[in-house]
């Protein structure tokens, strides 16, 4: 059974051929979209044509073809039976991406960290790059702050965001685009630079040790599930209150005041009850010369002590760096925000300042060579490899296998945000670059946060062309920008819809 092609028998075919026509010969009720099978044409861009059927036969002879060719033969062979990324995998590249820089941050901090099986990339690369000043003023070799400690503000601030916008829109269908869009992402793991900027100046920062990860941190999808079905409840329910003539304010802010606290119950249950951002904590610890230490102080206090005179890293250096971002379907030199996207209610919005990739790249390795990690955002998917930790456009030969193209080939970067083959998924960290004697950027030094098990002991190397073709930001010192590009944030910012690209969460 099966070994064997199919074949419609002449009494099957007209069988089905007589059907059809019965069908045809119907009419439709004018409730109906009524589709003619009669030959009027269909206007297409301006070409006159009919839908084409795919005929069975044409796609045999196809195959027969295919089959023909012996490369074919042995491509099958091989592609059926093992991973195609595996098989075209591009034996040049790898050896072409060797972990080798010649600018790099003197300092890296340590441990490699290990977001699990959550979508808190934001938050390991933010606090990734915070804690270099905070281990050079406490003498450490290794440590980590507390990325459950802002995750937990972040749910429960997210979620009072989306109901204040429920509310807002609540005048609008409930099959309204931005409305729909609002559903359907209410509280995500993922976020921006300036989301987590609301959280730190908001929550402040504390050590991992006094808030590690709980189950649910570590795996958050159930705790999504939880929470995104009770907000999409509660989004009804206030639509409701707003639409009907008898709710008063105190009545519509009582309701939701409710909902919040309920989802703080679920947060409290599943991530344990976090450190107050205004009370003192007291934090034990051993320095790398053996010696043992404690830092009495608040996750507010702790945050503003941010500082390293040898590195020039303040807590209001990083208060003030900005976000570009390379988005070649918009002008260089465009301030851009996206609507409705954020975390805290009347914090700062999400804001970039849309550059080429010569300045974005060029603003990286100032601020490597002053020393500063770089928070940066990309398609992480990509054409990488996670087992050798290589992000290189040329890693797999697709083209070979398939004879097809898909990196230089009909899509470029404006194209594949603007058909959604591309957009912002991860962040990590810049740590180094690869200059040649010219001074082109040839490789950079990523930090991710996906575990030492994976690439070189956790770090990765990112090609300078995957770079151009597939990271879309980087965070930077405004001090190592020309005052042009500083300008832009005096400009008033394109305000992009909730669902553009630009809109993704890394």
């Amino acid at each position: 059974m099966g070994a064997q092609q199919s074949k419609t028998s002449p009494e099957a075919a007209a069988h089905e051929k007589a059907i059809l026509d019965h069908l045809q010969s119907l009419k439709l009720e004018d409730d109906f979209v009524h589709v003619s099978s009669e030959k009027e044409p269909v206007f297409s861009g301006g070409i006159n044509r009919q839908p084409e059927k795919l005929a069975v036969e044409i796609t045999q002879n196809w195959q027969s073809k295919l089959l023909a060719d012996p490369k074919n033969r042995l491509a099958l062979s091989a592609l059926s039976s093992a991973n195609p990324r595996e098989v075209l995998t591009n034996r040049a590249a790898k050896i072409a991406d060797q972990h080798v820089f010649n600018v790099r941050i003197p300092f890296e901090g340590a441990p490699i960290t290990n977001q699990r099986s959550s979508g808190r990339c934001w938050l390991f690369a933010s606090t990734n790059v915070f804690r270099i000043a905070l281990m050079k003023k406490y003498n450490l070799d290794a440590f980590e702050l507390s990325q459950a400690y802002l995750f937990f503000w972040d749910k429960l601030e997210k979620a009072n965001f989306f109901l204040e916008n429920v509310i807002d829109t609540a005048d609008q269908p409930l099959d309204d685009r931005l409305v729909q869009r609002l559903l359907a992402d209410p509280v995500s793991d993922g976020g921006q630079w300036d989301m987590v900027y609301n959280l730190v100046d908001k929550y402040g920062l504390v050590p991992q040790t006094l808030y590690p990860d709980s189950w649910n941190a570590i795996s958050s999808s159930t705790i999504n599930y939880i929470v995104v079905a009770k907000l999409r409840e509660y989004a009804i329910v206030l639509r409701d209150l707003v639409n009907s003539t008898t709710t008063t304010a105190a009545t519509l802010s009582a309701t939701k005041d409710k909902m919040v606290r309920e989802i703080q119950l679920i947060l409290t249950l599943t991530l344990g009850p976090p450190p107050s951002s205004t009370e003192d904590f007291e934090w034990t610890f051993v320095d790398k010369d053996g010696r043992a230490r404690t830092v009495v102080s608040t996750p507010h206090r702790f945050a503003r002590d941010i500082s390293s005179a040898e590195y020039r890293i303040t807590s209001a250096a990083i208060a003030g760096m900005v976000s570009l971002v390379h988005d070649p379907r918009h002008a260089p030199l465009t301030l851009m925000t996206v609507e409705r996207l954020g975390n805290v209610v009347g914090g700062r919005g999400v804001t970039y300042i849309n550059a080429d990739m010569g300045t974005l790249k060029q603003a990286c390795a100032s601020m490597l060579r002053a020393g500063l990690p770089v928070f940066f955002g990309s398609d992480v998917g990509k054409f990488s490899e996670r087992g050798r930790g290589v992000m290189d456009p040329d890693l797999f030969d697709f083209e070979l296998g398939f004879n097809v193209r898909l990196y230089g080939g009909g899509l470029d970067k404006a194209a594949r945000l603007r058909v959604g083959e591309s957009a912002m998924t991860h962040a990590m960290v810049l740590t180094a670059v690869h200059v040649d004697a010219d001074g082109n950027t040839v490789r950079w030094r990523v930090q991710n946060s996906w575990g030492a098990d994976v690439g070189e002991k956790g770090w990765f190397v990112m090609s300078d062309a995957w770079m151009d073709e597939f990271v879309y930001q980087a965070v930077v010192d405004p001090r190592f920008l020309a005052r042009k590009v500083r300008d832009v944030l005096r400009q008033t910012p394109v305000v992009l819809p909730l669902w553009d690209p630009m809109g993704s969460l890394a």
